[in-house]
């Protein structure tokens, strides 16, 4: 039986990757006593005796954990941005072609996907790798997502019955064009210039929706090739291509929320084109991406515990 440590299980995404791992027979969970949580001697032993070890932790702390590892049979799955485009670490996105999901399969460290750059790559990505979007292209990301993405501190201020009046409403923010998950955006698809990015948190819990605007001069090819390309990657049954995923018109940012699915879509027209990726923020954005890692580390199927 695989013995499985949570580093940081006390934040929000390694809470729901202890719920998603907690009713499982297959696997053993290394616990420490609230006192020694953040004991550094006791995380040590923990982490060295783990067959898989999360990283739900900020950056800084990453890195140290990972320096604390000596076990060279320990599978390290970091869920913070500190390893997402390091040449030690795989980009733990399997979807993305055989090759990607290979070398998480024969790695000892992985890096999950930011919860942006997830829908982001997964647009992207493919029409980079086909040859029908150059590597050059000045692209722009719009990206709505629930104030879970925020960790506890903004799942307070939202969730605070006092509140200011202003979360009620949608907020932007990246506003210098400097969001953490931009390297990683970049480096994967292939692009040669950062995008620019607009991402927004709204007065919604979990889920969310990236969408990346074209002119068909972007590309050369009809808009229903883009929707060929997309069925045939992406087949499920974590990321399948849906035809529509308008709700009378509208797209809900929560449509997807507690599933670890996501779906894709081209809309628009021939003439601007809109590539849309809805997914949950807390699912294939963050907890669902790392359990589905950990599936395909041990062999097993990879939607093994996942909500789709």
């Amino acid at each position: 039986m695989k013995k499985i440590f949570i580093d940081g299980k006390a934040g929000t995404t390694g809470l729901r990757i202890y719920e998603r791992l907690g009713g499982r027979t297959d696997i053993e969970m290394i616990t420490l006593p609230e006192a020694c949580r953040k004991d550094e001697n006791a995380r040590k032993e923990a982490l060295n005796r783990a067959d898989v070890a999360f990283l739900c932790l900020p950056d800084a702390a990453a890195k140290e954990a990972v320096s604390m590892v000596e076990n060279p049979d320990t599978v390290v799955i970091d869920t913070s941005t500190a390893h997402r485009t390091d040449p030690s670490f795989v980009y733990g996105f399997p979807e993305l072609s055989p090759m990607f999901e290979e070398k998480i399969k024969n790695s000892k460290r992985i890096a999950v996907p930011g919860c942006h750059a997830s829908g982001f790559i997964a647009l992207v990505y493919p029409l980079i790798e086909e040859g029908i979007l150059s590597p050059s292209a000045h692209l722009t990301c719009h990206s709505v997502t629930g104030y879970s993405g925020g960790g506890k501190k903004m799942i307070e201020e939202y969730e605070h019955e006092g509140r200011d009046f202003l979360l009620g409403a949608p907020r932007q923010y990246g506003l210098t064009q400097e969001h953490k998950h931009l390297k990683e955006m970049k480096a994967v698809t292939g692009l040669e210039t950062l995008p620019i990015f607009c991402p927004i948190v709204s007065d919604f819990y979990s889920g969310m929706v990236v969408t990346v605007p074209l002119f068909k001069e972007d590309i050369g090819v009809p808009a229903k090739e883009l929707a060929s390309v997309y069925r045939k990657r992406y087949q499920g049954p974590v990321i399948s291509y849906t035809e529509n995923m308008t709700e009378n018109g509208f797209i809900s940012g929560a449509g997807l929320s507690g599933k670890d699915s996501m779906q894709i879509s081209v809309l628009g027209n021939e003439d601007r084109i809109l590539l849309v990726a809805r997914y949950d923020n807390l699912g294939k954005g963050a907890s669902g991406a790392a359990v589905e890692n950990l599936n395909i580390v041990l062999g097993l199927e990879k939607t093994l515990g996942l909500a789709l």
